[in-house]
């Protein structure tokens, strides 16, 4: 559509509140989200806007008006895409997208003055209201609804919110459904660090076989640091199988001593250090060599303390070697390697690994240990007859990737 600007009336015709002269010149103003547009008049001096994108006002010697186009409108517009005001003539002065629900869009005016977008795409089922204002004073308005999400993305978050964990632990996202654009949802990711840690995020899959992304530091985290992640999700579409996202995430936690559990296959010790130091060594029996029993080797991480817990090795794909009570039980991988009291393998300790793949301490060590570890600690496992590393998605594997391959996993490398 074109148009040219209407000639204002004589200032003795306007009435109170209008324009000033330099105001209520015609000007025209072109309003988009995205590619298509659909033209909309609106009065320049006290434009009004609908469900429909359409507005309008005029003075009593006839309308002063800027002509604007909207692609968002009504009731069924689409979410998961920036707005974008663009200004035909002058300068924009600032827009401003606020919603009837939930936060406001924010973006930023470009270089020339002659375009806004918003910072963040426009979220299902909410309804905006959209203003801007031109250097000269004008101003136009709009108003749409977005349609509400088919299907929504939630997610779980590890570890939890304003816990304190160790060195190794990782920040850990894992969603419900599939996700497709893996690099709009990992752009949405914001990490901040007391200390500008370095690191990366990484896709893995889950041992359940869900998506994940985790941020790891290059190393270990140094004790103290204070971690906030801000997952700026509302409005994401992360892909046909996995749906929108409908809001937003915010989470912090703060890491502990530096407590490292080293494992030693070959000596059949297991000791704890902290700040590099040996606090104390413990004889333990791990698994047996040569077949499924063997314990993961390289890197694990500390999942959780559960306690006592019953064991059954038809869980693990053991068939009906042992069913049992286990206390002190310190889970290291999804697929059930913990470290834990074995007081039934006391003739083992310190002199063979004979156990189902578990790294097995007397009842009175296992507390002790069970009394100084934290989620996060990592457990280094070494020596002969092992199984190997666990897969990053198998509790928390990725220590047991270099720095350049873990970086190679990010969506925005």
């Amino acid at each position: 559509m074109s148009s040219s600007p209407l000639t204002p009336a004589p200032r003795s015709h306007v009435p109170t509140g209008a324009l000033s002269a330099r105001g209520r010149r015609g000007r025209l103003l072109t309003l988009g989200v995205g590619a298509a547009c659909c033209a909309v008049l609106l009065s320049a001096c006290s434009s009004g806007g609908s469900g429909d994108g359409k507005g309008g006002g005029s003075t009593a010697a006839g309308p002063a008006r800027a002509e604007i186009s909207v692609n968002l409108k009504g009731e069924r517009a689409a979410a998961g895409k920036p707005v974008t005001v663009r200004l035909a003539e002058g300068e924009l002065d600032g827009v401003k997208v606020t919603a009837a629900k939930g936060a406001a869009l924010t973006g930023k005016v470009s270089a020339d003055g002659r375009s806004w977008t918003s910072e963040r795409p426009a979220a299902p089922g909410t309804a905006y209201r959209v203003r801007a204002t031109a250097k000269d004073g004008g101003t136009a308005s709009a108003a749409f609804t977005t349609v509400a999400a088919e299907k929504v993305n939630k997610l779980t978050l590890a570890p939890g919110k304003g816990t304190t964990v160790g060195i190794g632990q990782p920040l850990s996202i894992t969603f419900d459904h599939p996700v497709k654009d893996k690099a709009a949802v990992e752009r949405a990711l914001k990490v901040t660090t007391s200390n500008d840690t370095v690191g990366s995020w990484g896709w893995i899959e889950h041992y359940d076989g869900k998506d994940r992304i985790d941020w790891r530091p290059k190393e270990y985290w140094r004790p103290g640091t204070t971690v906030r992640l801000r997952a700026d999700l509302n409005g994401v579409d992360s892909g046909p199988a996995g749906g929108f996202f409908v809001r937003d995430y915010d989470t912090s936690f703060t890491i502990g001593a530096a407590q490292v559990v080293k494992v030693d296959l070959n000596t059949k010790q297991l000791r704890l250090e902290v700040d590099g130091k040996v606090v104390r060594s413990l004889p333990m029996s791990a698994g047996t060599p040569g077949g499924k029993k063997r314990s993961w080797g390289g890197t694990t991480v500390l999942m959780a303390k559960e306690g006592t817990i019953r064991m059954n090795s038809e869980t693990v794909g053991l068939g009906n070697a042992y069913d049992k009570m286990v206390d002190y039980s310190m889970r290291l991988t999804w697929s059930g390697m913990y470290a834990h009291a074995a007081p039934w393998n006391a003739a083992y300790f310190g002199n063979a690994n004979r156990s189902s793949g578990c790294l097995g301490l007397s009842t009175e060590n296992a507390a002790w240990l069970y009394g100084k570890v934290r989620p996060g600690d990592p457990f280094e496992v070494s020596g002969e007859g092992h199984k190997g590393a666990p897969a990053p998605g198998n509790g928390y594997g990725e220590w047991n990737l270099s720095w350049a391959e873990w970086q190679q996993r990010s969506a925005l490398r």
